[in-house]
């Protein structure tokens, strides 16, 4: 099984966020086939976010594995916490927010739907 090499991206104010998050890339575009518009580890550090965004043509799911944030699904927010899944379909809107002094940290996965 070879060793995967990552590529970490650092954005500020992503999608009308708070701060800068770590965007670690687990597999290249290349890897993913067409099929998938990223598959990564994410980081926000405490006091940052990721805006509200829309999705189009893509779903993505967040899998939680380190602190806690406030998740924003469409019009509703609510905690999640390590082991929580969320899943943002075609056409809606999601946006998370670091809740504490640590980071958070999931897994995220964008699906073209097209």
């Amino acid at each position: 099984m070879p060793i995967m090499e990552h590529n970490t991206v650092v954005a500020k104010n992503k999608a009308g966020g708070k701060g800068e998050i770590f965007i670690t890339h687990l597999l290249t575009p290349a890897e993913l086939c067409g099929k998938c518009g990223m598959f990564a580890k994410v980081r926000i550090p405490a006091g940052a976010s990721l805006g509200v965004h829309k999705h189009e043509g893509t779903n993505e799911t967040y899998h939680i594995l380190h602190g806690t944030a406030l998740y924003t699904d469409n019009d509703k927010s609510y905690p999640v916490k390590p082991g929580d899944t969320t899943f943002c379909a075609d056409g809606d809107t999601h946006g998370i927010e670091t809740l504490g002094d640590e980071d958070l940290v999931f897994i995220a996965l964008i699906v073209n739907t097209n």
